[in-house]
């Protein structure tokens, strides 16, 4: 081993103070302020936003966090508590958004720039974004979910795509027919969407009063509940189950519908464009529509993701920060970002953007149906509480084919445990 000079492990230590060299928010290029923004994982969207945005006065670089949600939460969480002002800007998960924002990590995004988000994003972005009535990250873009078929596998099932679809409906279809649902399933936050978006999709919620903290009101145990909770246990016993369910992330959910046995999928806006590159061809047997019902004849509730900016409370550059975000946020960049990635703006301005380059890209219906999505989905519970019911649900509804109809009391007596101290995840 090699060791560094003793002079030059001084200097840094004098440079950056917490001892985190290439996190530090020193002066770049130039004398040029360095903002640094940790990123969630993608294909480049965000670096060439970035680049976009730097300026004279600033380069914005960035830091990729954790493939896993809840692992990113947990290195900007444990920063963030020890006032680490090698963070500037930060993507933050829509769940997370409360709990950073009630905790004081995120500084206050100016009253200007709280009007212009309004103004141009869609209501749902808006609300995610939004902790004790005021709007403390910026959206970036929005995702949600459609449900996804194989053309050719339809066709063979006799099934009529042009009219709503219930689970029970696909799942039989599947089944009955050699094909394979393909969902999320695994132990981890994806899951959770799924069984929000059922619960909602049944006329529920998981929790209600959020105001009061811990002593919050649980909705799981409910009709809604019992009703997601029969959505799974029919899929995890049937023939249209996947072989790997239980470790089901959005992956392996595309392997399994890309495969011979592919038929129907749950995912988010970017798979479309995931096929083409390997299996010219593969899109024109790709078939789009909205998510399916939990209850037939009611009006399903797609899941709601994306990203929110935020700037830390703990740089040493808010003013910077908040000019970076504001372009950044842009539908112009949004957009970008969007043709990059497959996530898509948080704005309808977004998708209308850069004369019109995503409609170059997606046909013209999927793009209505993104929006569409967007308009009925439904956000997982805004609480700063948020990490302690995810991971109870994910606790006790896995694996999938242990659900059962009791499994929604003992999810929702084990979280009221975990929330008021009785219990440990």
């Amino acid at each position: 081993m090699v060791r560094a000079p003793r002079v030059t492990a001084a200097a840094a230590a004098v440079l950056c103070t917490a001892g985190l060299l290439a996190a530090c928010s020193a002066s770049a290029d130039e004398g040029r302020t360095q903002l640094v923004w940790y990123i969630n994982p993608d294909s480049g969207g965000q670096a060439k936003v970035a680049a976009n945005c730097s300026t004279d006065d600033y380069t914005i670089t960035t830091q990729v966090l954790p493939q896993d949600a809840n692992e990113q939460r947990i290195q900007l969480a444990r920063r963030l508590a020890a006032h680490d002002s090698g963070i500037d800007i930060m993507s933050i998960d829509p769940p997370f958004t409360a709990e950073f924002a009630n905790a004081g990590f995120l500084a206050p995004l100016p009253e200007d720039l709280q009007s212009k988000l309004k103004d141009q994003s869609f209501q749902g972005a808006t609300d995610a974004a939004t902790w004790d009535g005021e709007m403390v990250v910026a959206p970036f873009w929005s995702n949600t979910q459609v449900l996804w078929y194989r053309k050719s596998f339809v066709q063979k099932a006799g099934i009529d795509m042009s009219q709503p679809v219930t689970w029970d409906q696909i799942i039989k279809a599947a089944a009955s027919n050699g094909g394979k649902v393909a969902v999320q399933a695994n132990k981890y936050e994806g899951y959770v969407v799924w069984i929000n978006a059922l619960i909602s999709g049944a006329g529920g919620e998981l929790a209600t009063d959020t105001d009061k903290g811990i002593d919050l009101k649980l909705e799981i145990d409910s009709p809604a509940g019992e009703k997601a909770a029969g959505v799974i246990e029919e899929l995890a016993h049937s023939a249209a189950a996947p072989a790997d369910l239980s470790v089901a992330q959005e992956g392996q959910a595309g392997s399994t519908f890309g495969g011979p046995q592919g038929a129907f999928m749950v995912n988010w806006t970017y798979i479309y464009n995931s096929y083409e590159g390997n299996d010219p061809g593969f899109n024109k047997d790709i078939g789009y529509t909205r998510y399916p019902q939990t209850v037939q004849g009611e009006d399903s509730r797609p899941p709601y993701g994306g990203i929110g900016l935020g700037v830390s409370a703990y740089s040493s550059h808010v003013d910077d920060a908040m000019a970076a975000v504001a372009c950044i946020t842009s539908p112009e960049n949004q957009e970008v970002n969007a043709e990059i990635t497959g996530n898509m703006p948080a704005s309808k301005a977004g998708y209308e953007a850069n004369d019109n380059a995503l409609q170059k890209t997606y046909p013209a219906d999927l793009l209505a149906l993104f929006q569409e999505s967007l308009d009925a989905a439904a956000p997982r519970t805004v609480t700063p509480y948020w990490s302690d019911i995810s991971g109870g649900i994910q606790s006790t509804w896995h694996p999938a084919s242990g659900v059962t109809s009791s499994t929604p009391a003992t999810s929702q007596t084990f979280i009221d445990n975990v929330l008021h101290g009785r219990s440990l995840l």
